[in-house]
């Protein structure tokens, strides 16, 4: 299984999530709601970018593990 990888870009104001490799990126789809969803070559979601996503600092952002 891979590690989530989280990645907050301040200065760009961007929140990218990675459920997979970023290696594995082919193509990026605007979904028109500031969300970029990211696939890979066989169309499948492996990750997500949040633009225009701000907070104070890194040491704001919290981290929540659930199990369903």
């Amino acid at each position: 299984m891979a590690a989530l990888k989280i990645y907050f870009d301040a200065e760009a104001k961007t929140l990218t999530v990675w459920f997979d490799n970023p290696e594995n990126e082919f193509i990026a789809e605007e979904t028109g709601q500031e969300v970029i969803l990211i696939k890979d070559k066989d169309g499948k979601v492996i990750g997500f970018e949040r633009l225009h996503y701000e907070m104070a600092s890194i040491d704001d952002l919290t981290i929540e593990a659930v199990a369903i």
